[in-house]
């Protein structure tokens, strides 16, 4: 019978980091999305994590980027060709100069539960 793991009060949804493949908190990761204010397919970094459409998910570190980047991991995240060559430069001015972002930032409210009951408060 297989067991599931059940998430613990506070804990972040997991995503794959789509360079190294390591399964993390979401909020260990940063979101890549299309950036919808190009005509072509082009790839941003969402830090805000508020832009429509799929998302990829990379740990902040510039290896994992150039292995995504080596292996066409973008192109498969997005289920098509799109454009990352102005990626590297964006990815880290934004990413290394940014500080990693709260829960109210992000404007996902922090999930509390009722221990006695289990249920959302």
């Amino acid at each position: 019978m297989p067991t599931h793991s059940v998430p613990t009060e506070g804990s972040a949804p997991l995503r794959t980091c789509i360079g190294c493949r390591r399964r993390e908190d979401q909020n260990l990761l940063v979101r890549l999305a299309l950036d919808p204010s190009t005509e072509t397919r082009s790839v941003t970094v969402d830090l805000r994590r508020r832009l429509p459409g799929r998302g990829a998910w990379l740990h902040p570190a510039t290896d994992c980027l150039q292995v995504a980047l080596r292996r066409r991991a973008f192109h498969r995240a997005f289920r098509g060709p799109v454009e990352t060559d102005s990626l590297t430069d964006l990815f880290e001015q934004t990413v290394t100069s940014a500080p990693p972002m709260t829960a109210e930032e992000q404007d996902t409210p922090a999930l509390t539960t009722d221990n006695e009951s289990g249920s959302e408060i």
